[in-house]
């Protein structure tokens, strides 16, 4: 292998652990936008796992009145209300929908059905996928090495 290929693929590495995945996983209601419903991988002995998602071209504030998926019991936590004009973040700091009881194991990389339910907006079908955990490192450049020509 050339110095510059490898190099090349090296970088390539780096960059898809540095990048977030990124996914085709938007869904939407008459007033608003679901962005990326996502949970991280969960054994069976967890006592929960927390789904994450994003709400934005919010044009009638709506509510969050219920989920469902195959894989688990679902309890959602906190106030569920999407204000008009905002983006609403659910996450494991604040409101989100809770996974408890878990029916099977969540694979890295699995996806699953995911029934959203507003009381504006209705029945959403989705995907509930499950992605790595997230980690915030501070971004560092390194040094790379002379190429020789």
């Amino acid at each position: 292998m050339h110095r510059r290929a490898a190099l090349q693929a090296g970088l390539a590495l780096f960059a898809s652990f540095a990048v977030p995945s990124v996914r085709a996983c938007e869904y939407f209601t008459s007033n608003l936008r679901i962005t990326h419903p996502w949970t991280r991988a969960a054994e069976l002995d967890e006592p929960f796992a927390v789904v994450s998602m994003r709400f934005d071209e919010v044009t009638l504030a709506d509510r969050l009145v219920g989920a469902e998926t195959p894989v688990a019991s679902i309890e959602l936590v906190g106030d569920m209300l999407i204000p008009e004009g905002r983006e609403t973040v659910l996450g494991a700091d604040g409101a989100h929908v809770r996974l408890v009881k878990l029916k099977e194991p969540l694979g890295i990389g699995r996806s699953y059905p995911f029934q959203l339910a507003f009381e504006k907006g209705g029945i959403v079908q989705a995907r509930l996928n499950v992605d790595y955990l997230r980690l915030n490192l501070p971004f560092q450049r390194l040094p790379l090495p002379p190429l020789n020509r």
